[in-house]
């Protein structure tokens, strides 16, 4: 049963997270990116793991009451993550933010999955959503175009698979290797964003090279 007692211990214990995440924050502010830019990303990614988590932690205060509950919150939540769910011409593509390095097992990895479900869900009450048999599933990281390159990061370093597990329970029959293919591209753009694309595999050769023309692009081409 939760007390006032309990939820004002979550609270403190929030406040002195967000104090933790200042002085990351200020470390960062003091650090040169040029000279030091491992220490940088390091102190980047550990900020934006720590917001996650206490972004985790308020949601679940905001639970403790029926209003706006929890289904009402995560469509907020959805938006403010500008998720988006787009099926055109047989291509799914779903738009996520940019996705983070692959958390240690601790992390939670809520913040972003869960308002993902729930966008999924709520998409279909008023759409359907192609179920495949066979496919290739596109993962299409896309980097501020504004920003260093140098911070471009190795596919295998990022959280796909979590993503996957979720967007796969809504509209693969089966994720297996021998159904599924994977496909990973590179794109510069202007805002840091993730677009997953899910197609039948008849599709894919013809989708790969319209998109190698109308945009810019760094590949793993097969």
């Amino acid at each position: 049963m939760t007390t006032t007692k309990n939820i004002f211990q979550r609270l403190q214990g929030l406040e002195d997270e967000i104090q933790k995440l200042n002085n990351t924050v200020f470390a960062l502010k003091a650090t040169d990116i040029k000279a030091y830019g491992e220490n940088y990303e390091e102190l980047s990614v550990h900020a934006a793991l720590r917001a996650e988590r206490i972004a985790c932690q308020l949601r679940n205060l905001v639970f403790l009451t029926e209003r706006p509950g929890k289904s009402a919150y995560m469509r907020q939540a959805a938006k403010a993550h500008n998720l988006k769910i787009e099926d055109t011409e047989g291509i799914l593509s779903i738009t996520l933010p940019g996705l983070l390095p692959k958390r240690r097992l601790h992390t939670n990895t809520a913040f972003l999955c869960e308002p993902l479900n729930f966008a999924l869900q709520d998409h279909l009450k008023n759409h359907s959503l192609p179920l495949y048999q066979s496919c290739v599933i596109c993962f299409s990281q896309v980097y501020d175009e504004t920003f260093p390159m140098r911070r471009i990061r190795d596919y295998d370093n990022l959280e796909f698979k979590q993503v996957l597990d979720v967007i796969s329970s809504y509209v693969l029959s089966d994720d297996t290797g021998l159904l599924c293919d994977t496909y990973h591209t590179t794109e510069i753009g202007e805002h840091d964003l993730t677009v997953v694309y899910i197609m039948d595999k008849a599709v894919f050769p013809d989708w790969v090279k319209s998109r190698k023309n109308s945009i810019k692009i760094i590949s793993e081409i097969l």
